[in-house]
This record gives structure tokens, sequence and C-alpha cells, in this order.
């Protein structure tokens, strides 16, 4: 096939240059039916391979939109589905580049036939291998569960559609009202995508990504690192609202990939390294910034249904391959709102039990309030961190002082309440107060929270805990 093709170009921006071994380049599609016999389909619309990013193997495919749309047939599947196996024998990621029209409906039941084979194929990959989605094109149908089924999707920011109906297929729906299949649709409301750019910066971006993540879920590399283990960061203490910058701070090199960024903005996730190895990051936000350093948007200190969602899908990648977890926590109760409330329970059970599930190493540092069973459920000592640190001025209790005061003595006068309430903040929701307790293991200086954190995971290193024996978990 020509070698202009957008599908191989995208491979080639992709790998390191000159890496790529394609793979199947002569398969065509087999069925005749309805002149398809005689369409040239050269690759079958996909053009499949492997290559290195960095030095470090990875499968890719890429639609071929010029071919039949790209459309999903038979042999195309069997191309897809051929990687998956290598991917799986050799334990490295698979990439995914979709421009597509979706089923091949001249193939029918072969084409349904060939969808279901992917998804076998992502199923049994996932938690054993990473796999990276990127939409350049049309990805709608049964093609939509693709991404769906991946760990990360990335998403062109203009021309990519992502859908399983149609903007205009809704009831009382147009494009116009609501482009429900826009990157910035399936970004900011729906959740599922995790990057939004153009061409050139989603390739980059997976390369930047991929460095990041292991090849498998055995895989245990890292990489040297050129930072000072022991870096004082004073600015870090201004930071308790934004945490992504917090995190950027407490990186080596300052490198930190956040994902999911445009959704629940008040929960942070992404990817830092410490020490030259890969730390999976969960933050509560309060306060967003721009390039300008301006505030963008406010919100208060409080879990939500998406914010849950999005941080229990997280740590159990991370547990799934092994990745171990900072959070930083800053959180004094659940978001209280009618629509919250149809699902918050739910959602703060299922992050409840991401962070008690996993077995990987687990450090929460208590960086401003910690309040209520939503403290709990934020990598919380009781449910499972292995090690709990909090800044000097971090406040950790059942609920703000004043507020406990006032129930306490519902009717007494404004002075005994303001008098209780200094003794419940001493003795209840001080940082030392837990510590005494043991629900706090370390105060440290927030100048200091990089070279302990890096000392905590240093220690966990070698951690090994078992959980009873079950198939699997039903939450």
């Amino acid at each position: 096939m020509s070698t202009t093709s957008k599908a191989i170009q995208r491979i080639e921006a992709l790998l390191d240059a000159n890496s790529f071994v394609e793979i199947g380049a002569l398969v065509t599609a087999r069925a005749t039916d309805f002149d398809l016999k005689q369409t040239e389909t050269p690759s079958d619309g996909v053009v499949t391979g492997y290559g290195v990013i960095d030095g470090n193997l990875v499968y890719v495919y890429s639609q071929d939109a010029s071919v039949l749309g790209g459309s999903v047939g038979e042999m195309h599947a069997k191309k897809i589905a051929k990687i998956y196996d290598l991917a799986m024998k050799t334990g490295a990621p698979v990439i995914g580049l979709i421009d597509s029209a979706g089923l091949r409906l001249q193939e029918a039941t072969d084409a349904l036939n060939a969808f279901g084979e992917i998804y076998l194929k992502q199923t049994l990959a996932s938690g054993v291998i990473p796999q990276i989605t990127a939409i350049f094109g049309t990805c709608g149908g049964g093609l939509g569960l693709f991404p769906t089924l991946t760990d990360f999707t990335f998403m062109e920011e203009k021309n990519a559609k992502l859908f399983v109906n149609a903007p205009n297929a809704l009831a009382g729906n147009t494009t116009a009202k609501c482009d429900s299949a826009s990157a910035a649709f399936q970004a900011e409301e729906s959740g599922i995508v995790d990057v939004v750019a153009d061409d050139a910066t989603i390739l980059t971006q997976i390369r930047g990504l991929v460095s990041f993540l292991p090849a498998n879920n055995e895989d245990n590399s890292f990489d040297d690192c050129t930072d000072d283990l022991n870096r004082i960061i004073p600015e870090i203490e201004n930071c308790v609202g934004d945490t992504a910058i917090a995190l950027t701070y407490l990186a080596d090199n300052n490198n930190f990939f956040e994902v999911k960024a445009g959704y629940a903005k008040d929960m942070v996730t992404g990817f830092i390294k410490l020490n030259g190895a890969t730390v999976g990051c969960v933050a509560n936000r309060t306060e967003v910034y721009d390039e300008e350093g301006k505030v963008a948007a406010k919100f208060d200190a409080v879990l939500s249904k998406k914010g849950c969602e999005k941080a229990a899908d997280f740590v159990n990648f991370c547990d799934a391959f092994g990745i171990p977890v900072l959070t930083l926590t800053n959180v004094k109760g659940y978001e209280a709102t009618v629509c919250s409330e149809k699902g918050i329970a739910k959602a703060a059970a299922k992050l409840t039990y991401a962070f008690a599930n996993a077995t990987v190493p687990k450090v929460n540092v208590v960086i401003g309030k910690a309040y209520g069973s939503a403290y709990v459920a934020m990598n919380s000592k009781a449910i499972g961190a292995d090690i709990v640190m909090a800044w000097p001025n971090a406040e950790i209790g059942s609920m703000d002082a004043n507020l406990a005061a006032k129930i306490m003595y519902e009717g007494q006068g404004a002075d005994v309440i303001k008098e209780k309430a200094a003794e419940y903040a001493a003795l209840q929701t001080s940082v030392t107060g837990a510590a005494k307790r043991g629900y706090v293991d370390q105060i440290v200086n927030a100048a200091d929270t990089r070279k302990y954190v890096i000392g905590a995971f240093e220690m966990l290193y070698t951690k090994c805990e078992d959980r009873p024996a079950k198939k699997h978990g039903t939450i």
C-alpha cells in the first residue's frame, strides 16, 4: 500500500524513526458479496505491526479511511486480533489509531463477529498489557466500544467523532444543539477521553504516556533519576487548591502527566515519577489555575460522584499494573445536591473499594482538611494506606470544630460554643491528635514532602499483601 497514507504517516510519527515493521500487508478482504470483489482493499483497511517508542516495544494498528472508509470486516479484525495475540505473548502495549466508518455492511454477520473477536481480545488483555486508543476520524456504533475497553483514550480536537448513537439520532437532539460525538463532549461530559489535542500533539502525548507505563503487569522496571531526591519545595505549600501544580512540583524533573484532565476537575489523576519509578496520583482539587496563573475555576473541598468514579477507575488501573499510588487529601465531605445524591453513595463506595482492594504501595499526604467518611474514602489508614503523612496545618476529624461544638452544645451561649470549639479542635481535629492515635504516621513540613514520599515508597518497594481467596469482588 502507499506509504503516503495517513494510516502509515501516523504510525511513523508515533514510533521511533525507522522502527516500524508491518505485519499482514498483503491481507485483503475475502468477501465478494455486494460487488465487494470489484473493490481493491489493500491491507483490508488497517495497517498493523510493531515498533518501539523510546526503545520500548509496542504493537500498533492504524485504520485507513481511504479503504472502504476504514470499515471493520472479517480480515480487518483478524489482523487486529493477531496484533493482540503477539502483544500478549511478548508482554507489550497495544496502541490503536482509529479512523473508521464502522461495521462493514457488505460482510454483515462476518463483520459483527469480527467486532466480537476484537472485544474478546481487548477483554483478555485488560490488566495484562496497557491498551491505548487514539481517535482521529469517526468511531461510531459498535466501534465506540473499542476505546472504552482500553485504558486510555486520545481524541483529535476538531474532526474526531466518538458515539454509539449519532447526535442526530438522539431523541430531541441535533448536532447543532449538542454535539455529543465531539471531543469536548466526550472529554468533559462522559469522561471517556483522557487527552484532546491536534494530530501531532496526540502522537507526542502518547509517546509521553508510554514512558510512564510498564510494558505489562509483571514489569517493574524504572528509569535513572536525574533530579535531587531531597529537593526542597517551598512553593508547594501554596498549592493546596490546585493539586495538579503540587504534583508537578513533587515529580522528578517536574513532569506530571494528567489523565482525564477535562472531566471532574475537582479530582486530579495522573502519573509522576519519583526516583525514576512511576507513581499514580489521586488528589482533591478546589482551584484550577490557567496558563496565566489566574483562577479559572473553583470547587468545594468535597467528593463528587464523577470525581469518585474517575479516581476509582484510575486506582484500579494502577493496582492491576503494580503502580504505587500517592494521594493528596483535602476533603471535608460529599457534594450536596439532588443530582449528586442519585449516585454519590455508590460512587464513594466504588472509590473506597478501589483503595481498600488495591495491594500496591499506598501513601497518603493530608495537605488540608480531612473530615468525615469522605476522608476515610480517600486512601486513609483505616482502609489500608501503608503510610499516612500530614502537613502541620492539616485538620483531621469527623467535622469542623465550630460545627461540632454547635451540635454538641446546642442552646449554649456563644462563649461556651467558642470555648468548646477550641477544645474540640485541639483534641479531635488537629493533626497532632490524629498522630497520637496512630492515624498519621509522620507530620512533615510541606517543603520536605518530596523526600519523605520518595523514602516511603522506597521502603514499600518489596510490599506483598494477600487478599481473601475469591474470583473477584462485586463493587
